[in-house]
């Protein structure tokens, strides 16, 4: 057992290696793994939230704009979701090694990613309500 580990919240197991992220190490506290799955479900429910932005866009508002802009701002949006979904997986994984090594826990691009990608989405829909 690791040195200053509280046995009641989780020593190593080989089991629990297997079970929360794959990585051999000390079982983090069930709390910060549960915490890391729902920042998980979070990402994965932004990307749905920009799926039906994309769907709302191109066939749901009555836009006046050519169809080469809705269609360009729908794919912005279902890229951007497609984005999200690819890495947040991933950075699920990486945080739950991190997490079993005690490591500091890995800076994430995928905050900057969205919130550049959903101002810039953003921009274009002002800009083409504008000038329609």
């Amino acid at each position: 057992m690791a040195e200053g580990r509280d046995p009641s919240i989780g020593g190593p197991t080989d089991a629990g290696a297997e079970r929360s992220g794959g990585s051999r190490g000390a079982e983090p506290d069930y709390r910060f793994t549960l915490a890391n799955e729902r920042t998980f479900l979070a990402w994965i429910r932004t990307a749905l939230a920009l799926v039906a932005g994309a769907v709302a866009v191109l066939h749901l508002v009555p836009l006046k704009w050519d169809s080469g802009v809705r269609l360009a701002v729908g794919f912005a949006l279902t890229g951007l979701a497609i984005v999200i979904t690819v890495y947040a997986p991933l950075r699920w994984l990486r945080v739950q090694k991190a997490m079993r090594r005690d490591q500091a826990l890995p800076m994430s691009a995928l905050p900057v990613i969205t919130a550049v990608g959903v101002a810039l989405v953003c921009a274009v829909v002002l800009l083409g309500n504008y000038w329609s």
